[in-house]
């Protein structure tokens, strides 16, 4: 029992020690599981869950009633794990709060990332910044199935204005996993790109998120 202890204290203090990149997927996994278990046991159930749903995005995205019919798995456990997806996506929200200037494309598509890319449903969002481009606004504006027919340039546009932004990225998400753009997704880039330029507003990208991957239709040519 002393062994065990002393691997669970090791566990924790490589971590704070190395940094979580230090640990296995899923000896981070068993420092979560370790409340009310000794590291043995903790790392046994956290290669159980990989195994049992094919890798820690899945096992994390798995719903509740799937979790706690794992053996090991309770109330506690089951919550914890349904919290940590949340609590990532609530600290790349701070990554862009209001006021927060764009640093670099990689600091919106992780926010992006974050926000879409585990949705069973299509959303289609606007980030609506000043010209010194700090966010002033993230809006979901449209869900469902995101064509020609679903987003409304007109709505877009209203929003703008009412809000005083200089320029847009608007993104949305593909919950099939792939990020190439269809003919829809272009032509909804260019009516919005025509219609922000009539009122002196820039579209500077339009990014679709897909699974872990992120396309952007500026960089194609299409905005």
């Amino acid at each position: 029992m002393a062994k065990l202890a002393e691997n669970t204290e090791n566990l924790r203090e490589r971590l704070l020690h190395s940094g979580p990149r230090s640990l296995t997927e899923a000896e981070l996994l068993a420092v979560v599981l370790q409340r009310g278990l000794c590291a043995e046991p903790a790392m046994r159930l956290s290669r159980e869950l990989l195994a049992h749903f094919g890798g820690l995005r899945a096992a994390l995205r798995a719903s509740a009633k799937d979790l706690k019919s794992q053996r090991g798995i309770g109330v506690a456990h089951a919550a914890l794990l349904k919290a940590l997806p949340e609590l990532a996506r609530r600290y790349y929200d701070g990554s862009l709060a209001p006021g927060q200037a764009i640093r670099s494309p990689a600091d919106t598509e992780a926010f992006l990332k974050a926000r879409l890319r585990d949705l069973p449903h299509e959303l289609f969002c606007c980030l609506y910044l000043d010209n010194r481009h700090r966010v002033i606004l993230f809006d979901e504006m449209f869900r469902g199935t995101i064509d020609g027919t679903s987003v409304y340039p007109r709505e877009i546009v209203k929003q703008a204005l009412a809000v005083n932004a200089a320029a847009l990225i608007v993104a949305h998400n593909h919950p099939s996993g792939v990020t190439e753009p269809s003919q829809a997704d272009e032509r909804i880039t260019r009516r919005l790109k025509s219609a922000l330029e009539l009122v002196d507003i820039r579209l500077l990208d339009h990014l679709i998120i897909g699974e872990g991957k992120c396309s952007s239709l500026a960089s194609r040519g299409v905005v």
